[in-house]
């Protein structure tokens, strides 16, 4: 493993939290009155926007072991397709996953939606820009020990970490502490969105510290 392979990797994230950052700040010049909870709509679909168009281009940049086979246009349309429709069905994958856990099934149909959306931005976007439409890849990379880069290693970690962080804020919820993010699934929203953070920031670090320790089976 080489330290260059962490930097590279470290800066990647560095531009996912900054293309979160921009998401809040960038829509402030344009719009009147947005915050991330007056305008808890608009910000869901800027964010997954923004979060979406950084893992596009940073992964199309360094992704490693990039393989120049089977690259045709129709090749290459197809498998965008097929990224296309993983992504939406992960999306509805989600959403039902929420109703089941209580979320109402249709008062509040879009806002679920859309957090589903946010979540499918911070998990299954970069499974799919890494890993590409390939499902044996993924029940790989999730299995105990099948990663075999610091890439695959951190994808882990940041979907690991999204996951908790929405686990974490739908607490809130059922408390009477009458707070506006308390509203569901702005909480759930805001733990998502922490819990991806503190994945990007902490995979580096977690790598770099076990780095002597760290082996996989492509080195």
């Amino acid at each position: 493993m080489k330290d260059t392979d962490i930097k590279r990797l470290l800066y990647t994230h560095l531009l996912c939290i900054f293309s979160i950052i921009l998401s809040i700040f960038i829509p402030t010049f344009f719009l009147e009155n947005f915050s991330i909870l007056e305008t808890y709509l608009t910000w869901l679909c800027i964010c997954s926007v923004f979060v979406t168009a950084i893992n596009l281009v940073l992964y199309l940049v360094v992704k490693p072991n990039a393989s120049s086979k089977r690259s045709s246009l129709s090749y290459k349309v197809t498998r965008f397709l097929k990224r296309c429709i993983y992504f939406l069905m992960s999306c509805f994958f989600f959403h039902v996953i929420f109703v089941l856990y209580g979320a109402p099934l249709i008062e509040l149909v879009l806002e679920t939606f859309l957090f589903a959306i946010i979540l499918s931005t911070f998990t299954t976007v970069p499974c799919l820009c890494l890993l590409g439409p390939n499902i044996k890849a993924r029940l790989r990379v999730f299995s105990r020990n099948g990663v075999t880069s610091i890439w695959e290693n951190s994808l882990q970690i940041t979907t690991i970490s999204s996951f908790i962080g929405t686990w974490f804020g739908a607490s809130p919820i059922p408390l009477d502490w009458e707070r506006p993010w308390q509203v569901s699934p702005i909480s759930c929203t805001l733990g998502a969105t922490f819990g991806y953070v503190a994945g990007l920031v902490i995979s580096p670090l977690w790598i770099y510290w076990n780095r002597k320790q760290l082996t996989y089976k492509n080195n």
